[in-house]
């Protein structure tokens, strides 16, 4: 049996400092994640979502962030899934980027709403046919009998939409997760790791240090 108390890895790649970061997070997190693209981490844009039920049952997957701006980050599903009704339920959430190459992580607190139709239009036009045909077809989270059935399926969709563009589905869209909280955590040694919390206050960013 491996011996879990002997796994260690000590963090020495970088630093960070309350007092050189910028007053935006958003600056901060653009200036990481095309240093994860540069570094060539695997799926960068990739983040785990936490959610909860009306019962306070918590849950976790991981999303793709395909779009970040000064607004929070989106990523798109299905409406009828059980992310989609948990958000209904209770919109505050909490993501997690984690690049652990650059022993680095990125945790966001925020609520979540549901972008514009034009906003998921914009994106699902940009997705490949296979991908948007995968949305029409996929019943997200529903139990399915087999994968010959879902196979039979994306059939019948590719015949159904075999001429012209494949319009986007009315149960199909983007969530924006609004940070009230992003933290950037960079590892060091001796786990005594550089954590800068932003916490936002009305129309700034009130900047902190955590103990590691």
């Amino acid at each position: 049996m491996l011996d879990l108390q002997e796994m260690r890895t000590e963090y020495i790649q970088a630093t960070l400092d309350e007092s050189t970061v910028p007053t935006d997070p958003f600056i901060l997190f653009e200036t990481w994640f095309a240093q994860a693209v540069e570094t060539e981490v695997k799926d960068p844009n990739s983040m785990i979502l936490a959610t909860s039920s009306k019962e306070n049952m918590p849950n976790i997957r991981t999303v793709l962030l395909k779009i970040f701006d000064e607004k929070g980050f989106v990523f798109f599903t299905n409406y009828n899934s059980v992310k989609a009704k948990e958000i209904e339920q209770n919109p505050h959430v909490a993501l997690e980027f984690l690049w652990l190459d650059l022993e680095r992580q990125v945790r966001v607190i925020g609520t979540c709403e549901k972008i514009s139709t034009s906003e998921s239009m914009s994106y699902f036009m940009k997705r490949s046919r296979g991908s948007q045909i995968g949305a029409w077809v996929s019943e997200q989270s529903s139990v399915i009998s087999s994968r010959k059935m879902l196979q039979m399926q994306i059939e019948k969709m590719k015949q159904k939409f075999a001429d012209g563009s494949i319009p986007l589905p009315d149960f199909w869209g983007g969530y924006r997760v609004i940070p009230s909280q992003i933290e950037f955590w960079q590892g060091r040694a001796n786990r005594l790791h550089d954590r800068i919390l932003y916490m936002k206050e009305e129309e700034n960013w009130k900047i902190e240090r955590l103990a590691p």
